[in-house]
């Protein structure tokens, strides 16, 4: 280790010299450009109809083909990067924000107000979590406003373990006990001296849990609870085309092939963050 590096350059190091975390940052950083620039790079209205062109096969023209209305399937699937990163974001935002709560406080507190905390997680974790996603969406009308927080509210329990496990390491460290005899308040010490030290793993489950939650939604959408048509979705799109696999394969291929470099990429990207974070590591890279 170089004794004038900081540490987030040791980090920056670290996760450069990984050539897979390299590898999934690059499919990242190209499926936000796609839905940034999805207005530019759609050749046709994702939601227009052609009658004319009912399942063509891909070509020049469609060079995804097209689905059972004639729609573009290629404009449609830059369409729907929109909406996996937007529900990705959002609900790993919303859980990671309940989760950060509740750890800091079940974590800081400790005692009775640890105890009830930590039950009410193991309650939770109790309900398979994509079928308590369905039971919840099949009260609320499916959209995707509903499905980003229903995905959010029922995604913060592992956050809660990780920020808690770090508190009760954390909060006798003597900085700690130093803020507290000058007289810090508890918000101030959790916000100010014990969150930024415990960021690193929740950083890393947030990673992992936005690849989570874009395959929820694939899977929601797939059976018809997640996002309507005609906004397109690459759940819905799987959805509509496997009634038609064996002549328009296409409409499966395709969005089961970005849902897959979408999570791989998610899932290397989180590796090599993990990996990166680990200060056991620092002596061996």
């Amino acid at each position: 280790m170089r004794s004038s590096e900081s540490y987030l350059q040791i980090v920056g190091r670290r996760f450069r010299r990984n050539r897979l975390a390299v590898s999934g940052s690059v499919i990242i950083l190209l499926l936000f450009a796609l839905a940034l620039l999805a207005p530019v790079l759609s050749r046709y209205d994702p939601a227009v109809i052609d009658v004319n062109n009912i399942l063509s096969a891909p070509s020049w023209e469609h060079w995804m083909g097209t689905d059972e209305s004639g729609r573009d399937v290629m404009s449609r699937m830059i369409y729907g990067a929109r909406i996996s990163m937007l529900v990705g974001f959002v609900a790993v935002g919303i859980a990671t924000f309940i989760g950060i709560l509740f750890g800091a406080v079940a974590g800081y507190y400790g005692g009775r107000i640890d105890a009830v905390i930590m039950r009410f997680v193991d309650i939770m974790l109790c309900f398979p979590t994509f079928f308590l996603i369905l039971a919840v969406i099949a009260i609320l009308e499916p959209g995707l406003m509903n499905i980003m927080i229903v995905i959010g509210v029922t995604g913060w329990m592992g956050v809660a373990r990780l920020v808690r496990a770090e508190f009760l390491s954390l909060k006798e460290q003597e900085y700690v006990q130093a803020a507290r005899a000058f007289g810090s308040s508890d918000l101030r010490i959790i916000f100010r001296h014990l969150l930024p030290n415990a960021m690193a793993p929740v950083l890393v489950s947030a990673t992992f849990g936005i690849a989570g939650a874009i395959l929820t939604e694939s899977a929601l959408s797939f059976f018809g609870l997640g996002v309507q048509p005609p906004t397109p979705s690459w759940g819905n799109i799987l959805g509509s085309g496997y009634k038609y696999i064996d002549f328009a394969h296409w409409l499966s291929v395709f969005p089961g092939l970005a849902i897959l470099i979408t999570a791989l990429g998610y899932n290397l990207l989180g590796e090599g963050l993990r990996d990166a974070l680990d200060p056991r590591l620092e002596g061996s890279q």
